[in-house]
């Protein structure tokens, strides 16, 4: 049986082409070697022994096939090899130096086309993965992911939170040693397609209501499943009824302290699932308006949405913000202001993380965002407003999930040492 060899060098770290490559949200985006075809469904476990299937399917429906296989070799941000169905094997390869990755597939050829053509299709969606990935693909990267800081529950709460939503899994546990507060289990989970990470870091912070989760919901069956299973153990902050804007509505602390709101109403019109929403309280209450002016103007691909203001008959200081929509980086961002007696505001339980693939991009959130010069420590700053980011090279996916732990140990040792993260210490160190 004849072998074909298609080849591309993609301008992006491994860890992003990696990600790109393995998982569904971002293969039904590149995965078609013309315009007039798209891949409308794909699901895909990588692992040996996995399974792997996308279907494939020309727009105007007249003809569709699966691309389905097994998994028999699995080397992250090395090597694939897999089986398709009809028996044909490919091999997947990739080679990472410094910010840019050459990606070789070599592939057995079926009878039914000319060499030719196979090559010519098989190229076609590698150059539309290309394409995507240093393109319209950046735009689709979850460039801002939020970080949970738990006491020592984080790999328990990472699986019970993917238990609620569909698409949803845990995705990487990896263990860091020798830190302030011991060792640490750091989780990487998608809730609904959306990255989160969470951290066993100790008792230093606790969650507040001040950032919560925004769900919404299509249906009634589904929102009250979530809702009695956030609710056991966990605390009603607002009641779950029907209210004015929604069918149902509720907010709620969960059982380790994490805040929710769940909302099923036809005027919903997010098309992300779950969307962060900050309560400027206390010291920084009516500077709603003005956070997210700043934040939309430092963050790329960002824009306001919704800005609506209490009025008189709202219960709080008019002027204030009731509602707000805004995008960050292409992903939705919710806020509100409250002048009411609260006892509690931003705090590092929720920060945010900003992957950033080059040092450049690191001066330049770390310059525009840090306001509180004692809280910068290991890539973490507060800005003007309290809320806490943590400004991170996306490389830091790459090393913190190799599974080398000696890797792993030099590492996390230099990062410690820093506040603003540098790239090409860490490198070194990872290297040794």
């Amino acid at each position: 049986m004849e072998t074909i060899t298609v080849e591309t060098i993609v301008h992006a770290p491994i860890g992003k082409v990696w990600s790109f490559w393995t998982e569904p949200k971002y293969i039904i985006q590149w995965n078609n070697a013309s315009d007039d075809w798209h891949t409308p469904k794909s699901e895909n476990d990588v692992y040996i022994g996995g399974k792997f299937l996308s279907r494939m399917e020309a727009k105007d429906g007249s003809s569709g096939f699966d691309f389905a296989g097994e998994y028999t070799t699995v080397d992250k941000n090395t090597l694939i090899e897999y089986r398709l169905n009809d028996g044909r094997k490919v091999k997947v390869s990739f080679v990472s130096k410094e910010n840019e990755t050459k990606i070789t597939e070599t592939f057995e050829a079926e009878n039914m086309h000319s060499l030719e053509m196979q090559k010519s299709g098989w190229q076609a969606i590698l150059d539309n993965f290309k394409k995507y990935v240093e393109g319209n693909g950046g735009s689709s990267i979850q460039k801002i992911t939020p970080h949970l800081w738990f006491n020592k529950e984080a790999r328990e709460a990472a699986v019970f939170y993917t238990s609620l939503f569909e698409n949803s899994k845990v995705k990487n546990i990896t263990t860091i040693t020798g830190t302030p507060s011991g060792d640490c289990d750091v989780v990487m989970f998608d809730l609904s397609g959306q990255e989160f990470m969470a951290i066993s870091g100790g008792i230093d912070f606790k969650f507040n209501p001040s950032i919560s989760f925004f769900v919404v919901f299509d249906n009634e069956e589904k929102i009250d499943e979530v809702w009695k299973k956030l609710e056991g153990g966990g605390k009603v902050l607002m009641p779950y009824k029907a209210y004015p804007w929604a069918h149902k509505y509720g907010w709620l602390e969960d059982k380790y302290g994490l805040s929710w709101q769940l909302s099923w109403s036809e005027y919903h019109k997010v098309e992300q699932k779950i969307t962060p929403l900050l309560m400027f309280t206390k010291d920084v209450a009516g500077k709603t308006k003005e956070a997210i002016g700043r934040y939309t103007g430092i963050f790329p691909n960002s824009k306001v949405e919704v800005v609506v203001p209490y009025n008189k008959e709202d219960g709080d200081k008019e002027g204030f913000i009731k509602h707000s929509r805004f995008t960050l980086c292409g992903q939705s961002f919710m806020a509100m202001d409250s002048s009411l007696p609260h006892d509690f505001t931003f705090s590092e339980t929720l920060s945010f993380i900003v992957s950033c693939d080059t040092q450049e991009e690191i001066d330049y959130y770390w310059e525009k965002l840090s306001a509180v010069p004692e809280a910068e420590q290991c890539g973490w700053l507060k800005d003007k407003y309290g809320v806490s980011w943590q400004i991170v090279p996306s490389v830091m996916n790459e090393m913190m999930t190799s599974g080398d732990k000696e890797k792993i140990a030099r590492v996390t040792q230099a990062f410690l040492k820093m506040k603003k993260f540098d790239i090409e210490d860490l490198k070194k160190m990872y290297k040794g």
